[in-house]
């Protein structure tokens, strides 16, 4: 099942780092957050993707044609030219990259997508800035067992600021709470079935506002509870706890390597 990933945004909040390159390239941990969503599909067993690039999406390219370069032991004849793999990566990625226009919106970086995945069957999407400990496997056997035409993963939504608990003008207690316990919201980590082209227009057509609503009025939109670990990289205060959590070596989202 192939897994698109949305990846062509600006990321005007984070602009000191997405001057130079896309959003989904900014690291965490050392290593661009795209990767790390590939990660977590991919420790589900689902490790074919289509990345729907837009705003500097060469970089994201080069990343990926260099990457098994980068990320082995090599040796190289200098007469030659000839390079042997010594420790060659193991991981077992198909990456395909799709230029789909620097300001396209998101249900029209999809809609440019149809020609491939059409005649697919179900396929899975989901934003290049955003991680959680989502149960990928069980998202899919949710949206096969309603048989509907698309399902959100619906998250609660991380609070941006601590709570504190007073005692007259004490301070009893100082929570950073990753998250707040009211409301869900969409995060991502859609699973859509072909039907869903005939809701997109074209190039300014935003997934979240026509085609979500329409797949509503429909009765066709089935929502995923996820009430795990969740975290979207909106901004510099997103991007440094998230790479905090790295840093800690307890990031909630790591799936990988726990299979």
């Amino acid at each position: 099942m192939k897994t698109v990933i949305l990846a062509g945004g600006l990321g005007s909040r984070l602009s000191e780092e997405t001057q130079v390159k896309p959003k989904p390239m900014v690291e965490i941990g050392g290593m661009p957050i795209l990767l790390h969503v590939m990660k977590i599909y991919a420790s589900h067993g689902f490790n074919d993707f289509i990345v729907a690039c837009g705003y500097k999406g060469e970089a994201i390219k080069e990343y990926f044609i260099s990457y098994h370069l980068l990320n082995s032991d090599v040796t190289v004849s200098t007469r030659t030219g000839k390079v042997d793999y010594i420790l060659p990566v193991v991981e077992d990625l198909n990456v395909s990259l799709v230029d789909t226009g620097d300001s396209t919106m998101t249900g029209g970086r999809l809609k440019r997508l149809e020609a491939i995945l059409r005649q697919g069957g179900t396929f899975m999407l989901t934003y290049g800035d955003g991680v959680g400990n989502v149960d990928v496997g069980e998202l899919v056997k949710f949206h096969r067992r309603h048989g509907r035409l698309a399902t959100v993963t619906a998250v609660r939504p991380p609070a941006r600021f601590g709570a504190m608990v007073f005692e007259g003008d004490m301070v009893l207690e100082f929570m950073e709470k990753p998250q707040t316990g009211e409301g869900w919201i969409n995060g991502g980590f859609f699973v859509f079935e072909p039907e869903v082209f005939d809701y997109l227009a074209d190039d300014t057509t935003i997934l979240e506002r026509e085609p979500l609503e329409g797949l509503c009025r429909d009765r066709q939109l089935m929502a995923f509870k996820h009430e795990g670990f969740w975290q979207p990289m909106d901004t510099i205060r997103d991007r440094d706890f998230l790479n905090d959590q790295w840093k800690s070596g307890k990031a909630p989202w790591k799936t990988w390597g726990k299979h």
